[in-house]
């Protein structure tokens, strides 16, 4: 089977508790892995690797449910590969989050009458350095809680000095390139946190606005358009039709007035237009609405900016001052006064974009930023995983990927913000603009700045699986981890970091890509499948069950709702039966320690074993292979059902259950099965430490004397299979359950004791009486015996006596309904066998199928009847 890592003579009993308590084990437990430096990587070993980054969560964040999923799923492939032999890095790290964590210090700034404008730039800065050391990654230690087995001796950081300075030379490189760009373009503005942000920023949700419709133009000049945004019509420059509607093309090219304001504005052709929808004429403001900005270029419209950074009004006399939503009512108040409010307002739901951090309603607004032109680096993302350098899984991922980088537009990386990279551009006095890379000089003199914005986080976290290994320099963590073998992460971002760091790990390393598989997952929903949210009364802090039921508890329940793709939902119940698991292992392997349970020596010779001993390391076997295709197919909720259900079921409720007798009778069969039951447990362990690392780690010790399972050998598939043994205890199996379910209908408590007669000769059971008596509480039958119950069972007859025990008339009852049951079966077997024309169309194998249940129904029948007359009379 396997060699035991450093083999000592097991340890006594007496070295585990009665109990298993996880507050008691964990904590010391996880502080000696990293002490002993299990988790660190050594970039000089011949090992091959394996690698996996760590998506960097937010210096601002604290361990959710999403993070303990995916932290659960990757510690288990990185512990597996581990003990696999593998180089295994499982790198760690925190991203500086700049507009999340600015915001955490101005709001600090705020509570003392402050703002980041009262320090200036400097010392605002430094202030956010403070308050990082000083309050920033929580998360880190909450990582710890659960286990993550990373290497704590590379972690990173998005702003430390070698990320920042592969920030400055990926910049350098793209602008001469000629791959970044500064232009004017509409972009995602938050008016509270007063910067651009990204598509990923902007959480889309369904709001209740009115439409209203407002009438452009005089007599047969005008036509009717409907918004929902009113004030923007300030902005406007334009009305848009489609070129076929017959109703506009005498407009088309004419001038009409714009309501409230002294100005013209011309009436276009656009194929946008929907001729459908609405009146078919829309208002075109291009430096307010995506959309109206893409018309505006078709058609050389100017753009008017009507409100400033605060989403205040700066044009138009009596509106200039107001909020956004303050003239909207005003605006529409005026047009009412005018007459040009053609329909009443009607309530119109509709999506609109808020701030993901401060929940503003978003702004779209036209400005002068910075652009990753994205065509090139997103057709070299696409065609990686076309042409298989790339694998998704699961593989239907595949089109909502494509769908995303073959039609991406460019990407805005600028930022209003003091925290973060800033853009290495000067500008001179005389026009100049300078890239300045890293280790150059900026330009010196007057006039002479620096361009004010920062970059986007998600540029610099697009370059961590390789500028986390010390790129640009050539170091040996990046010769060995490079690239990295699976990233594993939510679909949700599929289109925003994972695309980004496709794109720059394809450009900055020749072409090869930063990950061989993208392993994506779903997201943690609530037992009843909503989304958990910190707004919402169902969200769930990991950390009160890790503390209630332990980390292990948690992290089996996450990873038996981890299907490829798939969201995952979860409650405290299914927390309580992981807990229920643990402490399932912890009291059989303490009774396993107590009944001569050894790893000492080899396994005894297939012959010496009896037939229960066969059938679990068969057993054993068969589910090692299963559990190494799992994991191999990401199927992480597969193998934890798999393991679950061998170790509860064929280990704990069956193997250990039925060797009892033999354990109890003492002997060399008794140190055969101690072995093989050794040998079982050791390698049950095995498979369960990369899921639930902290209670198999204690118990394998005791049990093997071995350092840690942490450098533990991963189990091999011996290709020890005994068919013939399964065969023979799933025959006891079927004995005991169907007994066991007719003492449950007799209402017979689990420990009552039953005079029974086993007619066990000729057959395969012959040799597990004594075990089938132990697991059935069954008496020998006695001088008095008389047989009240007979179960035909496997081949066997098992005859009860229950006199005094049993309720006749409930015991006649059942049989009652059995027989009825058969008699009813029979019946339409019979009926469909004497209907000639189904006899003439059906296939042989159906008519085959309904003979058998006829014979099958006559059998119950004459079974169920012989029962029924040996019953005592009522």
């Amino acid at each position: 089977m396997t060699e035991n890592a450093q083999q000592q003579p097991t340890a006594p009993s007496t070295e585990l508790p009665t109990q298993y308590a996880p507050a008691e084990v964990e904590g010391a437990l996880y502080e000696r892995w990293v002490d002993k430096g299990y988790f660190t990587a050594d970039a000089k070993s011949d090992k091959p690797p394996y690698t996996i980054v760590i998506p960097p969560p937010n210096v601002t964040g604290s361990l959710h449910l999403g993070h303990a999923f995916q932290h659960t799923l990757m510690d288990a492939l990185t512990r597996r590969k581990r003990m696999q032999g593998y180089e295994a890095l499982w790198l760690p790290g925190m991203d500086h989050a700049g507009i999340a964590t600015q915001n955490k210090v101005e709001q600090q700034l705020a509570e003392e009458g402050k703002s980041r404008h009262d320090l200036g730039r400097e010392e605002f800065v430094e202030r956010v350095w403070q308050w990082k050391e000083e309050y920033g990654g929580r998360i880190l230690g909450q990582m710890r809680r659960l286990g993550d087995g990373v290497d704590w001796s590379r972690e990173r950081f998005t702003m430390d000095e070698g990320l920042s300075e592969a920030v400055l030379t990926i910049f350098k490189r793209l602008y001469e390139d000629e791959l970044i760009y500064r232009a004017e373009r509409i972009i995602n503005w938050c008016p509270r946190c007063l910067t651009a942000i990204s598509d990923i920023e902007v959480e889309y949700q369904e709001d209740a606005g009115e439409l209203v419709s407002i009438r452009y133009g005089e007599g047969e000049d005008s036509l009717v358009v409907a918004t929902t945004r009113a004030e923007t019509m300030l902005g406007d420059t334009a009305v848009a039709v489609h070129p076929d509607d017959e109703r506009y093309r005498h407009l088309i090219g004419k001038q009409i007035k714009l309501p409230l304001t002294d100005r013209t504005i011309p009436v276009v052709a656009d194929t946008h237009v929907d001729p459908e929808f609405g009146t078919g004429a829309v208002k075109v403001t291009p430096a307010h609405d995506p959309n109206d900005f893409e018309i505006g270029r078709r058609h050389d419209l100017p753009s008017l900016t009507i409100m400033d950074e605060h989403g205040v009004i700066t044009v138009h006399g009596p509106f200039i001052g107001l909020d956004r939503f303050e003239a909207r009512s005003a605006v529409v108040g005026a047009l009412k006064e005018q007459g040009r409010i053609v329909a009443e307002k009607r309530p119109y739901m509709h999506s609109v974009g808020h701030c993901s951090r401060c929940k503003t309603t978003v702004e779209p607004r036209l400005s002068m930023q910075w652009w990753v032109k994205v065509g090139p680096l997103a057709k070299a993302a696409g065609d990686a995983v076309r042409d298989g350098r790339v694998k998704i899984h699961p593989e239907d991922m595949s089109k909502r990927y494509f769908d995303w980088v073959d039609n991406m537009h460019d990407w805005c990386i600028s930022r209003q913000l003091w925290w973060g990279h800033r853009i290495p551009i000067w500008y001179g006095p005389d026009g100049e603009v300078v890239c300045v890379g890293p280790g150059e000089e900026p330009p010196t003199g007057e006039g002479w700045t620096q361009d004010s914005d920062v970059l986007d986080t998600w540029f610099s976290s697009g370059l961590w699986p390789f500028s986390t290994l010390g790129w640009p320099e050539q170091t040996e963590d990046l010769r060995k981890f490079y690239p990295t073998d699976v990233l594993l992460t939510g679909h949700d971002i599929i289109f925003f970091w994972v695309a980004r760091m496709m794109m720059f790990g394809l450009y900055a390393m020749d072409g090869q890509a930063p990950f061989h598989t993208i392993a994506l997952t779903g997201l943690v929903r609530d037992e009843f499948g909503k989304k958990m949210s910190k707004s919402n009364p169902n969200a769930v802090d990991p950390l009160v069950w890790m503390d209630a039921y332990g980390s292990d508890a948690v992290r089996f329940t996450l990873a038996n709702g981890a299907n490829p793709g798939a969201d995952v939902p979860i409650g405290e119940d299914w927390v309580k039966a992981s807990r229920n698991f643990t402490n399932k292992i912890w009291n059989a392997t303490r009774f396993a320690l107590m009944n001569g349970a050894t790893v000492e020596g080899p396994l005894p010779d297939a012959s010496e074993m009896s037939a229960t001993d066969r059938w679990i390391l068969s057993r054993l076997n068969t589910t090692v292979a299963q559990v190494d295709a799992y994991y191999d197919d990401y199927q992480f909720a597969k193998l934890a059902d798999a393991l679950y259900h061998f170790a509860w079921d064929e280990v704990f409720d069956w193997y250990v259950e039925l060797s009892k007798t033999t354990f109890f009778a003492g002997g060399e069969q008794a140190k055969v099965s101690g072995r093989v039951l050794g040998e079982v447990l050791d390698v049950t362990l095995r498979l369960l430490h990369p899921v639930i690392p902290f209670v198999t780690d204690a118990l394998w010790t005791t049990l093997t004397g071995g350092e840690s399972l942490v450098i533990g050998e991963w189990p091999a598939d011996s290709g020890f299979r005994d068919k013939d043994a399964e065969l023979e205890i799933e025959l006891v199996q079927r004995v005991v359950t169907e007994v066991r379910r007719f003492r449950k209908d007799q209402g017979l408590k689990d420990g009552q004791k039953v005079p029974a007669r086993l007619e066990l000769t000729g057959t395969a059971l012959a040799a597990h009486e004594a075990a089938i008596r132990q697991l059935l509480r069954l008496q020998p039958e006695g001088e008095t015996f008389t047989a009240t119950a007979t179960l035909p069972v496997a081949g066997a007859t098992v005859a009860l006596d229950l006199s005094g025990t049993i309720d006749v008339a409930a015991e006649r009852k059942r049989l009652a309904k059995d027989l009825a049951a058969a008699e009813k079966e029979k019946a339409q077997a019979n009926a469909k066998l004497g209907n000639e024309a189904f006899l003439a169309k059906a296939p042989d194998n159906v008519v085959d199928k309904i003979r058998g249940r006829l014979a099958k129904a006559d059998e119950d029948i004459q079974r169920i009847q012989e029962q029924l007359d040996r019953l005592p009379q009522a």
